[in-house]
This record gives structure tokens, C-alpha cells and sequence, in this order.
């Protein structure tokens, strides 16, 4: 089939690579455009377009889905089919232009954690199991009912950015198996029951910040849900603290105040109170500095008496 491939981080990469090595034909690749990005503010590539280009396939970068220039522009390609990973919300004369429709590869279990962050909303939500899912792209976002779905287990310890590049590689596989369904008309869609529903919605900054007065395995569940990006956050004197790992310890410190730095000791590690238990951080990074595992921060800061976390 011919098919036009839409998607921008290095989520979608995976399923290009697989749709490329395939018996499908990739004629275009829309991705989002150049963008300024890291301290010098170069413009970069989005991850799609950088791969794309390396396989020679036409890529277009559109700043508005709905102008008829783009409009036209796919047009010409005459696909088949439209394949969407981790792009942005397509206007329906878009997603109905290839002649078999245009399906979607999603990181949840539909009609679990609809919407922008799934793999976040699953571990901030304290999950044990997650998995990805096709479906046919209606007018209604990540409603459209579903072709195929695999469950994956989630690791106690496992980050976002960990379980994303596990859920893309089974992505791509259970893609391209439903793309060579929908070419022999062999798909069976099934409608989503909205009842199941829960909402996966766009990660903002004020989400990220660490409230040291709740429980340590809320925190945990949302340090490791938002690492490596955008990445949990506190204050140590006055400076950004974004931590990317903790493990939560046995001892309960009835003593110790909510974000008080209850542990330190001569290798360097350190430990800060939660409401019910501590905290000990393994990996973080103090604003204009790199990341670095706590061992290395704590080695370096000479705590105080007086420090918190705030």
C-alpha cells in the first residue's frame, strides 16, 4: 500500500523504521517543523524528519493542518493509507484522504488514558500494567475504534522515558502487523467502551513540582512519571532541583519535617522526608548544572543543618 506516515519525537521512530523495511510502500512523512532547541537555541530537526531523511523519503513540515496547500501537497501523494504516531490532532479532511483511512498507534489501552501523555499519566498513576493499541482516527480524539491491542507489564522502578522506548518497539510490531490486516481487509474494529474512559492530558509545568507533604510512593510514582522529561522538580536554596530517580526507605522519621533533608551521609547519598517515609534521591540536577547521580550533588553541596527541599 501507499501509505504517508505522520509523526515527530523519537517515539514514532521504531514504527518508520519497520513501516520502511516493510512490503509498504512509505511515500511521504509529515513532521513537525525545525524548532530552536538546547541552551544555544540551534534550530533542529524533529527525530521523524531526521530519520526520514536518512531513508531519502520526501518529508513535509506544515505549520498549519488545515491550509489547502497542505491539503494539495498530500493529495499528490494519492495514499492509501494514513499511519499517525505521536503527532498532532489532524483535521478530518486529512485523516479521511487516504482511500482505506488513516490509523493510529497510541501508548495506553484504549479507552484507557486518552489524550497527549499516556506513558506519563500511567506511572504518576501508579499502574502496574499499561500497553499500546491501533485504531481508526475519527473526529472525536483517540475514540475511534480499535484494531488491535497489546498489554505490557510495568517494572516497579521504571521510568517514562524506559517504558516509552519498551512501548515503541512492541508499537511498531503490533503497526505493522495492523497495517498488513487492513491490506487484506481482514481488520474486525471494535467500538471503545467510554465508560472505561480515563484522561491522559498534556503535562504542564505546575503538575512537575514535587509537594514534599504527601506520601513517598505518590512521589516516587510521579518522579519517575515525569523522568527523564519534563522532569519533577523542587527548590534547594533557591535553585531548581529536578530529581529523575528516588527509592523510598523503610524508616518513617516522625521527627523530621515534610522536604527536610533527614540523611546524609560520608558516600555522599541523601534522604528527604515525605509525609509517611524518606525519600533517597539517586539522580538529579541542580539548575546550570549536569545531570548527575546524588551521590555526586551530595559529595559537592557540603550540606547543612538547615537544608530543605522546598
Amino acid at each position: 500500500m501507499r501509505i504517508v506516515f505522520m509523526g515527530t519525537p523519537e517515539f514514532a521512530i521504531p514504527s518508520l523504521e519497520k513501516l520502511v523495511a516493510s512490503s509498504h510502500k512509505t511515500v511521504a512523512v509529515v513532521t513537525g517543523a525545525d524548532v530552536p532547541r538546547g541552551r544555544g537555541q540551534s534550530v533542529c530537526a524533529t527525530p521523524v524528519k531526521d530519520s526520514a531523511s536518512r531513508y531519502g523519503l520526501p518529508v513535509l513540515c506544515p505549520t498549519d493542518l488545515k491550509s489547502d496547500d497542505f491539503f494539495e501537497k498530500l493529495s499528490s501523494f494519492k495514499p492509501e493509507l494514513g499511519v499517525v504516531v505521536a503527532f498532532r490532532i489532524l483535521p478530518e479532511r486529512i485523516f479521511t484522504l487516504p482511500t482505506k483511512g488513516t490509523v493510529n498507534l497510541h501508548a495506553s489501552l484504549l479507552p484507557k488514558y486518552r489524550g497527549a501523555a499516556p506513558i506519563n499519566w500511567a506511572l504518576i498513576n501508579g499502574e502496574s500494567k499499561t500497553g499500546v493499541t491501533t485504531f481508526l482516527i475519527q473526529k472525536t480524539v483517540d475514540t475511534g475504534n480499535i484494531i488491535l491491542q497489546e498489554e505490557l507489564d510495568i517494572f516497579p522502578d521504571e521510568t517514562a522515558g524506559e517504558l516509552s522506548v519498551r512501548l515503541a518497539e512492541v508499537g511498531a510490531n503490533l503497526l505493522l502487523k495492523t497495517i498488513d490486516l487492513i491490506e487484506k481487509e481482514e481488520i474486525k474494529p471494535k467500538k471503545q467502551d467510554d465508560s472505561q474512559t480515563s484522561l491522559a492530558p498534556k503535562i504542564v509545568k505546575e503538575m512537575c513540582r514535587i509537594d514534599w507533604s504527601k506520601p513517598a510512593l505518590e512521589l516516587k510514582n510521579l518522579i519517575r512519571g515525569l523522568s527523564p522529561i519534563p522532569g519533577a522538580f523542587t527548590f534547594f536554596r533557591g535553585k531548581v532541583l529536578k530529581v529523575y530517580r528516588v527509592r523510598i526507605t523503610d524508616q518513617q522519621y516522625p521527627q523530621a519535617k515534610a522536604g527536610e533533608i533527614i540523611g546524609s551521609d560520608n558516600i555522599g547519598s541523601f534522604t528527604v522526608k515525605a509525609k509517611d517515609k524518606g525519600l533517597e534521591l539517586l539522580e538529579v540536577q541542580l539548575e546550570g548544572k549536569k545531570r548527575m547521580t546524588a551521590v555526586e550533588f551530595a559529595k559537592g553541596c557540603r550540606f547543612r543543618v538547615c537544608d530543605r527541599l522546598d
